[in-house]
């Protein structure tokens, strides 16, 4: 496992989720929100994220499965931990590290609108580009990156390297 390059560093991170946490906040003043975070990646985003957030917060995970061990997407998805609480008349912000092939979360915001909740949008960290995906209504936007394989920052490979505080590129030869 070797990283080559750092493709975007610590502080450029926390500038975004602090630009990020504004622009949510401003959204939804005068409301309570509800986090959703896509499990296992997404944990490390959503927390850091949360800290730049002045309005009340609730969180809630879901795991969810489409690599197995694979570099790419299955297409299957699979749900392994599904909401503990009701997000009916909620208002829900699913908070994802990464949007690669968009079919696992197109899977997830269908799921959940059957839920009826009173809003549901998107905040991700990274948007990979060049990548053909279902249409996805990102309100929160990231990074755009390459389409290369990235680690760190949640972003696995082989549940290892999720805890690089940086985004880095991996030579997976």
């Amino acid at each position: 496992m070797k990283i080559d390059r750092v493709l975007i560093s610590e502080d450029e991170i926390a500038a975004k989720l602090a630009e990020m946490g504004g622009a949510i906040s401003a959204d939804y003043a005068g409301r309570d929100l509800l986090m959703v975070g896509v499990l296992k990646g997404a944990f490390i985003v959503m927390a850091d994220l949360a800290r730049h957030i002045t309005v009340p917060v609730e969180f809630d995970f879901m795991a969810v499965s489409s690599y197995g061990g694979a570099t790419k997407t299955s297409g299957v998805v699979r749900i392994l931990k599904d909401l503990d609480q009701q997000i009916t008349d909620r208002h829900v912000l699913i908070v994802e590290d990464i949007i690669d092939s968009g079919l696992t979360l197109h899977y997830l915001i269908r799921n959940l609108r059957v839920r009826q909740p009173a809003s549901i949008e998107l905040a991700a960290l990274l948007i990979k580009d060049g990548i053909d995906r279902p249409p996805l209504d990102i309100k929160y936007e990231g990074f755009h990156i390459p389409p290369e394989f990235v680690v760190g920052y949640g972003l696995d490979f082989d549940e290892k390297l999720r805890n690089i505080p940086y985004i880095g590129v991996m030579d997976v030869e």
